[in-house]
């Protein structure tokens, strides 16, 4: 079974059934902005946000487990394969998580959790890493019976143990998965490929991005007669896209890569700025597409509340993604990302008097003026190229 393990003497690359895998993700993020069109209250908002935990987990536990695990190999891309279909039915189901199709959601969120540790534990048998998947199989199957649990009742109670189990799957990972009698791992035990987590996460970041874009695309070619204000609202969302993508991939992408490749302790980086942080960023795309469909199908109408905060929550979120992940990779809080939000925030005083065109174009120029910032000597939110350096290992 030890050759199921990935080769560590070279570089370690994304394999084609990897990003194979995440197409089902794309389908699952658009799932996520609709129901959030659907239900464009705090409410709604607070549902979105829990469905996008359970989602992210899926995903990002399964990114934790091909780091270790060599996906050219059968077994392995069986396992993906699986994990696929149970994936998809879960996005299916999303529209109607909260109502009839509860039960879907949350056993294939305990399928995944399970089943996908339970082949780590019986792989990594005489391995050191298989100590550490005893413990996280503890956790989930406490979480999955919580998401299954969470499936059989409604209203709020279900929201109750949905969220429960989102923290213990999240919480898991910050005391080491700790379990009386087989004690908890430290982050120097998870032994990742830095380089490799980092740009599965960086393209979990362009599968939300590319979700913008498709419902760009997609309103615009829905009209059945394209007004100045339509084609107006086509640009600024996509300026606002581009904006995004800039402000992460231009510097920080690679550079933070970079940092956790060369990193003593890459387990305690992959864990907080990235397994914990990044979604707060896809969150923020998702809002933002939100956004860009109500604009593009109605450019001249004055903002209404839930409009305003869908046109200035999105880019507010990805900033402040943004600016933790700058603050925990480089320890450095960039200032622009916080002047940002401020602008962001006081946009919304007159939010109520200003058409939604007019204030998704000054929300997407907020992101450009922050992303142009960048090349301001004194401005930069990157540190200069001698203080990036590998962290220093940390036991927590």
């Amino acid at each position: 079974m030890a050759t199921l393990l990935r080769d560590r003497s070279a570089a370690q690359r994304v394999t084609n059934i990897e990003l194979f895998f995440d197409l089902v993700y794309v389908f699952a993020v658009t799932q996520l902005s609709h129901h959030l069109l659907g239900a464009p209250t705090v409410g709604g908002a607070l549902q979105t946000a829990l469905l996008l935990a359970l989602v992210w987990l899926a995903w990002s536990y399964t990114t934790w487990v091909t780091n270790w695990l060599d996906p050219d190999q059968l077994a392995v891309r069986l396992l993906l394969v699986g994990l696929m279909l149970v994936s998809l039915a879960m996005s299916a189901s999303l529209p109607r998580a909260f109502g009839d199709l509860g039960l879907w959601v949350g056993g294939a969120y305990a399928i995944m959790q399970i089943g996908r540790t339970v082949f780590m534990v019986v792989v990594l048998r005489g391995d050191p890493l298989r100590a550490n998947f005893d413990r996280i199989l503890v956790w989930c199957v406490v979480s999955g019976a919580l998401a299954v649990a969470g499936g059989f009742v409604h209203g709020h109670l279900r929201e109750l143990l949905w969220l429960l189990a989102v923290c213990v799957d999240l919480g898991g990972s910050t005391v080491g998965f700790a379990v009386p009698g087989l004690g908890r791992s430290h982050t120097s035990d998870w032994t990742i490929e830095g380089g490799h987590f980092a740009e599965r996460c960086q393209a979990f970041i362009l599968i939300a991005l590319g979700e913008s874009i498709v419902i760009i695309g997609t309103v615009l070619s829905g009209k059945e007669s394209v007004t100045a204000g339509n084609v107006t609202a086509f640009v600024v969302a996509f300026v606002s896209s581009v904006a995004m993508w800039w402000l992460y991939f231009d510097r920080s992408a690679e550079a933070g890569a970079e940092i956790i490749a060369n990193s003593d302790d890459p387990g305690r980086l992959g864990r907080s700025a990235y397994h914990m942080i990044h979604p707060v960023m896809v969150a923020g795309i998702i809002v933002s597409a939100a956004a860009d469909d109500l604009v593009l199908s109605h450019p001249g109408t004055t903002a209404s509340t839930a409009a305003a905060w869908l046109i200035l929550g999105g880019p507010a979120l990805y900033l402040a993604g943004h600016a933790a992940f700058k603050a925990v990779v480089w320890r450095y809080v960039p200032r622009t990302r916080l002047a940002g939000i401020a602008v962001l925030a006081l946009l919304a005083i007159p939010a109520r008097f200003i058409p939604e065109l007019g204030l998704a174009a000054c929300a997407a120029a907020v992101v450009l003026a922050v992303a142009a910032a960048d090349y301001v000597p004194g401005l930069a939110a990157r540190p200069a190229p001698a203080a990036i350096t590998a962290q220093p290992a940390t036991k927590t």
